[in-house]
């Protein structure tokens, strides 16, 4: 596309041409350079395009860099310059690929960029003596910049930090044919230089975090009556009803990596035996003091049993299962453990301001919520609570990060009924954003992963050595 405005919409924007490819195809190529003819505009030559692949280093290093200038040529006619730089990787072939630009300082020859961060891979490969060019140039308006010189360097280079060694000449090759006394274009001093290792959140699986899994599930009379077929909660002895499915979706997933594999479940909007009381966290296995349920068969049958013994009454309370599940995350923030909470629910929502502030006082926590919608109601609250498009906020409070995830069930059920499928995209989306909110925590915190435990070796006999 040739690009037009600042428009997402690729309507907005001229078409160029397009070419389609595999993986295969670029890598098998000579050199692993793959050139193709762009089509796709009836009878018109578009051109080519030219693709090259690397395969990337396994280093997981971002590097924080900052530079200033000092005495760069004038270039402006009325004023200074408006300097910036230009870093260039270089690739396998020798060619050179731009990897970052800096802002324009304008109006000076004395410019001070802001510090940036850029992977490792990006800057070089992981390869610390690959060439790193980096080209200055002066900022025109109309895009005809103009160039005030080049220099060049290497991550290891770089990585001494603010020395003599980092203090580079910047100079303009046809000036430097022309002029016999010429001796550079000003120079560019690397300021500071700090590496910094990109965690996962595998890193703190590994390193013994502990996910805590609780399942929040809507009992409320809106479901309908589960011994009606229409009812969300009909236990059909022949397939899932939609509770049951987007339980076993996700949890099948996260029980993985929940080692003890008893999870607390919970219910709500329900009047309980023997007396009757509305209740908005019931225990699901009936028992208020240990609500734990083994696995997610241990969760699907409590679920079932509770069907049998309470009413579906109301109203959708949400702030109850949240407080519950805060109380526990609220103890252990030193990041051994955290806290998925999962709420599968009909719709709409009746304390919505309480719930709010429960999200905004979960959001400083080791935890995260997922709310899965059943059903055909409007879920519009639910969109708002997960904090994708709007940051939500009570009584002028800001949640510090986004916790919650929603995801509408309709959107996964497979109109070829295949189930498994459905289960599987919907779970995939339910977690997508887990291990960011994980780690956002893991960060704002500081908190480093624990080393990884040596590997297991089971205990045998020690070898026998011919002697």
């Amino acid at each position: 596309y040739d690009v037009d405005s600042k428009s997402t919409n690729l309507s907005k924007h001229d078409f160029l041409g397009q070419a389609c490819c595999t993986l295969g195809e670029v890598v098998g190529s000579l050199g692993s350079r793959m050139e193709k003819s762009l089509g796709g505009i009836h009878g018109k030559k578009c051109g080519t395009i030219i693709v090259k692949a690397e395969e990337l280093s396994n280093c997981r290093e971002s590097v924080m860099m900052q530079f200033c200038g000092n005495k760069l040529d004038k270039k402006d006619f009325f004023g200074k310059s408006d300097p910036f730089l230009v870093f260039y990787r270089s690739n396998e072939d020798g060619t050179f690929t731009i990897c970052h630009k800096t802002e324009v300082v304008k109006n000076t020859l004395n410019p001070v960029w802001q510090a940036f961060k850029i992977p490792v891979r990006g800057l070089c490969n992981g390869d610390y003596d690959r060439t790193i060019k980096v080209e200055v140039y002066d900022w025109d308006r109309d895009g005809s910049h103009d160039f005030i010189g080049e220099f060049s360097t290497s991550y290891r280079e770089l990585s001494r930090g603010q020395s003599q060694f980092n203090v580079y000449e910047v100079i303009n090759p046809k000036k430097k044919g022309k002029k016999k006394k010429y001796l550079n274009s000003g120079t560019v001093t690397l300021l500071s230089f700090l590496v910094d290792t990109e965690v996962t959140f595998l890193d703190y699986i590994k390193g013994g975090t502990q996910i805590n899994f609780t399942v929040a599930i809507d009992f409320t009379a809106s479901n309908g009556n589960p011994a009606q077929p229409t009812s969300l909660h009909y236990m059909n002895p022949y397939q899932l009803n939609a509770y049951a499915m987007a339980l076993k979706a996700v949890g099948e997933i996260i029980q993985d990596y929940d080692s003890d594999k008893m999870f607390p479940a919970l219910g709500f909007g329900a009047k309980l035996p023997p007396d009757g009381r509305i209740s908005h966290e019931f225990a699901l296995n009936g028992n208020p003091q240990n609500p734990y349920c083994n696995g997610i068969e241990g969760v699907m049958e409590a679920y079932y049993q509770s069907l049998k013994s309470v009413q579906l009454y109301g109203p959708t309370n949400f702030s109850p299962v949240i407080n519950h599940v805060a109380r526990y995350a609220a103890s252990v923030k030193d990041g051994s453990q955290y806290f998925i909470l999962l709420i599968i629910t009909d719709g709409v929502i009746s304390d919505m301001a309480q719930t709010k502030e429960s999200i905004v006082n979960a959001a400083s926590l080791p935890m995260s919520i997922i709310i899965v919608g059943v059903g055909p109601a409007e879920f519009d609250a639910m969109i708002e609570l997960d904090g994708d498009e709007v940051r939500i906020s009570s009584r002028g409070r800001y949640a510090e990060r986004d916790i919650v995830q929603f995801v509408p069930f309709r959107d996964y059920i497979d109109r070829t009924g295949n189930h498994i499928l459905s289960m599987a995209r919907l779970a995939k989306d339910v977690l997508a954003e887990i291990p960011d909110q994980f780690l956002s925590y893991m960060r704002t915190r500081g908190i480093k992963p624990s080393p990884a435990p040596p590997p297991y070796t089971p205990p045998g006999h020690p070898l026998q050595t011919q002697i």
